[in-house]
């Protein structure tokens, strides 16, 4: 299936920094409730990522993340995730999060 490049550019993917994580025991597949800094013109947001199989919680603060920052917040159980952190998984299904090779500024779109 393709899509008009006009549709994929209303698809708003922002840099993040991951400030704090937090354990999610209600969630159905383990996963980490991350809060993410977008910089001052989107704010802080949370975000539920199915994660943990790579990366402990000490792996995670201050790491630069990808994230969709438009599309409507989504429940999840007790908690409302209000973006989704980007990722792909791997050959034994585990989430490898899409980052960055070299720090931007907080809010930055994906070009």
């Amino acid at each position: 299936m393709t899509i008009e490049f006009d549709d994929f550019m209303k698809v708003d993917i922002r840099a993040g920094t991951i400030t704090a994580v937090d354990d999610f025991p209600e969630a159905r597949k383990p996963a980490w409730k991350l809060t993410i800094d977008f910089g001052e013109q989107i704010g802080v947001k949370k975000s539920s990522a199915q994660i943990t199989g790579l990366y402990c919680k000490d792996d995670l603060i201050g790491r630069q993340v990808m994230a969709v920052v438009n599309f409507p917040p989504r429940q999840i159980g007790p908690f409302l995730s209000e973006v989704l952190t980007l990722g792909a998984a791997n050959e034994d299904g585990h989430v490898v999060l899409l980052g960055l090779d070299h720090n931007v500024p907080n809010g930055s779109r994906m070009h």
